[in-house]
């Protein structure tokens, strides 16, 4: 094994804290994972890990080595593709994670323009509406909605996802159209329960800046984005969720948009990736596409139909 492959196996084993899950992650036996470390340790003269039966803990030299081992890969990498870059034939492999329906919906569908514009580019894409741990899944990237709760990556903003509050016209001609706040006392929700936590979100809205929530009954809860609006169209009830996942729901009839002086303050669209002082080419070129199809969803407020 060269001197990058032992400097990107450390670097997973350091950021996953697990040989076992760099192994997966790198499809390599567990084993030679261990080989290299310990090679790489024999090179440099110094013990970078601190192993105990539970856990992989960089030591003090750890640290120091992590950090240069990050910007050496990226130089390398850069170097790499210095020259397929006058080709435009940026070449690798990129994993990335996304929310299920903007994955769905937005992503998969961009997909093969993309692909056609890198050949050299392989994308690995994850849907999931859990938050994930991008080191111990080696993951290079990954799109949240909603407020930041991980300092410890590097955040890339990309802009606001408008919350609509919809109902489908079968729920509201059982229940009636709620015209005020007060109204809601009377209604049922379809209620979402956070995929990390299982806390049941309120309804929310925003006054002048300052958000207000009160707690709604609901007869069905659902965990992921998908089953909110699946449920909704069922007529089971209201809910509130993102612009670009009902406006076409919306311009069909199937759904009704409802209350709509009292929406949700919008959702913030982070890219996040590992703490890293580079980026790669490969993740460059990836996202910064994701970047423009993304911007070409995030309705702003004043833009939206109603």
């Amino acid at each position: 094994m060269d001197r990058i492959d032992l400097f990107r196996v450390f670097v997973r084993v350091a950021e996953s804290g697990s040989f076992t899950h760099a192994a997966d992650t790198l499809q390599m036996p567990r084993s030679t994972v261990s080989t290299a470390v310990q090679e790489l340790e024999n090179r440099l003269g110094t013990q970078l890990l601190t192993r105990t039966t539970r856990s992989v803990r960089l030591t003090e030299d750890g640290r120091l080595f992590h950090q240069n081992a990050l910007r050496l890969l990226a130089d390398f990498e850069d170097a790499e593709n210095q020259f397929r870059l006058r080709r435009e034939e940026t070449q690798g492999h990129v994993k990335v994670n996304l929310p299920g329906r903007i994955g769905r919906l937005i992503v998969a569908p961009a997909l093969p323009e993309f692909l056609t514009r890198h050949p050299g580019l392989d994308i690995e894409l994850g849907m999931t509406d859990r938050s994930i741990n991008l080191a111990e899944e080696g993951t290079d990237c990954v799109l949240r909605v909603g407020p930041l709760r991980d300092s410890s990556l590097i955040g890339r903003r990309l802009g606001v996802l408008p919350v609509l509050n919809v109902a489908s016209p079968a729920y509201l001609e059982r229940h009636g159209m709620p015209r005020t706040l007060e109204d809601l006392a009377a209604h049922q929700a379809v209620l979402y329960a956070s995929p990390s936590t299982g806390r049941i979100e309120e309804w929310e809205w925003n006054v002048d800046g300052r958000e207000e929530n009160l707690p709604l009954s609901g007869r069905v809860t659902v965990n992921s984005a998908e089953g909110a609006v699946a449920c909704c169209l069922a007529g089971l009830g209201l809910a509130q969720l993102p612009a670009y996942d009902v406006l076409p729901h919306i311009r069909t009839g199937e759904l009704v948009n409802v209350l709509p002086q009292w929406r949700p303050a919008s959702l913030p669209m982070t890219l996040l990736y590992p703490h890293r002082k580079h980026l790669s080419r490969r993740l460059e070129v990836f996202t910064d596409w994701l970047t423009d199809l993304l911007n070409e969803h995030c309705f702003p407020n004043d833009a939206l139909p109603f």
